[in-house]
């Protein structure tokens, strides 16, 4: 095991290393999914910073003290990082948990560099951030904290604010850099691809005694039966949706308190039902038809998606991107019904095993779900689509489900809740195939070696864009930091 480490040192370098300017996401850029961070406040426009000030300290003896300020560590382009940008940054990362002991002030303030050329470069090559675009996701991060604090009153006092205008110029400095610096990056590498020839040549390169070490991999295929609620439940919701829908607009109650109340989704109750969502965001097509429909106040009549039945109300409308609350009521399923679905899949599982027919086969003609069924019941890894899941890497609840099955096993019915408070499903499991850890080999682990490939190509794509615009670029790093050993040529020695 020590050696399979070891050997995939090397590669897991080159895969992180190819997000140069994002390896250290500064805390200061709150989301909604963080933990609260402290804000800081990375300058955006140049300033005019005095490095030392000598100050007069009155005592009988006349001393003079010197006392040290905020002062410029490096210029890139036309940002400034001043020296409270490294030392905040660093408070940042260990407030929210993030192992410090490998970042060193010089390694920190290279990645602050490196954001600031892409930025740089980002203006210059007229790769656009619309202020629509940032405002937004200031608008998205302070309501986030309203609701994980309690008041915006509570959020300026927690960030030691003055006042809200303050901090929104304050992320809005620190998000326009931020998402300058993530199109630059994307622009560089958007149209890089691999051919399997380059594949092979990147495989043939590594020495035999340096190949990577790939996990223990399993092939799993799985069929389901997604017991069904009675016509006189789902009219139940309905008829609760329309209820909870004419309290909000014809006595004005809060359409955040009902969600928090009623809504059985479990990624938004707690907001109050909120999302933040656009044309591309991964949620189901009746949910954002629906939503994209709804003028700004309005109240969607109840429809129903795979997850169960829903209203939304539009909050906010901004462009292509709307905030909205969304209440989701799941038809109450009986007990009969799902003893049904379970016995179902028991008497299946009997007839695989007597022979009577393949699990594939089965699960063509009796699965639920749509995305298996065709492909024999084989689940794909939603990392990379391919048919292996890594034990290692693996889901925890499919790890439970999968973790005692022997070869040519098949488990008895399991019960699944569904994580985004869809309706409960059964299902039977079965290990198709199961691959012991080993050494890269090409042909069986092509998509894999791929991956690397690619991922290196994207990698010296970066690091030549990175030299070249490094030597074009007004770049100043202040005495102290001189000697730093950089990765990159900041000094230009």
């Amino acid at each position: 095991m020590k050696q399979s480490r070891i050997k995939n040192l090397k590669f897991s370098k080159v895969k992180n290393s190819i997000y140069i300017g994002s390896v250290i996401l500064f805390s200061s850029v709150v989301s909604a999914q963080d933990s609260i961070p402290t804000v800081t406040d990375n300058e955006v426009e140049p300033v005019e910073a005095v490095a030392e000030a000598t100050v007069a300290k009155k005592d009988s003896s006349i001393n003079f003290k010197k006392i040290k300020l905020d002062g410029i560590s490096a210029v890139v382009g036309d940002y400034v990082i001043l020296d409270s940008d490294i030392e905040k940054t660093m408070i940042d990362l260990k407030s929210q948990g993030a192992s410090t002991e490998d970042i060193t002030h010089c390694g920190l303030l290279g990645k602050l560099m490196e954001d600031r050329l892409y930025a740089n470069q980002a203006v210059q090559d007229s790769i656009l951030v619309s202020d629509d675009e940032v405002n937004a996701t200031g608008d998205r991060q302070l309501q986030s904290l309203v609701q994980q604090i309690g008041s915006m009153d509570k959020v300026l006092k927690y960030y030691k604010k003055e006042d809200e205008a303050t901090f929104r110029e304050e992320l809005y400095k620190i998000n326009k850099l931020r998402m300058l610096s993530e199109r630059m990056q994307q622009d560089i590498i958007k149209e890089i691809e691999i051919t399997p020839e380059e594949v092979r040549q990147f495989f043939n390169k590594i020495p035999e005694d340096e190949r990577p070490i790939f996990g223990a991999e399993l092939e799993i295929a799985q069929i389901t039966k997604e017991p069904k609620a009675s016509d006189e439940e789902i009219q139940k919701a309905v008829d609760k949706l329309n209820q909870i829908k004419a309290d909000v607009e014809d006595n004005d109650a809060s359409f955040s308190v009902k969600a928090i109340l009623y809504s059985k989704d479990p990624g938004s109750s707690s907001k109050g039902g909120f999302y933040s969502i656009t044309k591309e965001t991964g949620f189901h097509k009746a949910f954002k038809d629906v939503a994209f429909s709804l003028k700004e106040g309005e109240v969607s009549e109840p429809f129903e998606t795979p997850s169960g039945y829903h209203i939304i109300f539009v909050e906010k409308i901004r462009g292509q991107e709307l905030d909205i609350r969304h209440i989701l009521v799941q038809p109450e399923i009986s007990q009969n019904v799902l003893d049904e679905a379970k016995a179902e899949l028991d008497s299946i599982r009997k007839k695989i095993i007597n022979k009577e027919f393949t699990f594939a086969e089965a699960a063509l003609n009796f699965s639920d779900e749509k995305e298996t069924k065709f492909d024999g019941g084989l689940l794909r890894n939603p990392q990379d689509f391919s048919s292996r899941f890594e034990l290692t890497k693996m889901d925890p609840t499919l790890y439970n489900q999968v973790q005692g099955i022997k070869d040519n096993e098949i488990t008895y019915p399991v019960l699944e809740q569904d994580p985004r408070g869809g309706p409960p499903k059964y299902k039977i499991l079965k290990i198709t195939n199961r691959f012991d850890e080993h050494v890269a080999d090409f042909s069986k682990d092509y998509t894999k070696i791929q991956d690397l490939a690619l991922t290196e190509k994207k990698y010296n794509a970066i690091k030549k864009w990175m030299d070249d615009h490094i030597e074009e670029t007004y770049i100043s790093v202040n005495d102290e930091n001189r000697n730093c050993e950089f990765a990159n040529n900041w000094v230009k020695q």
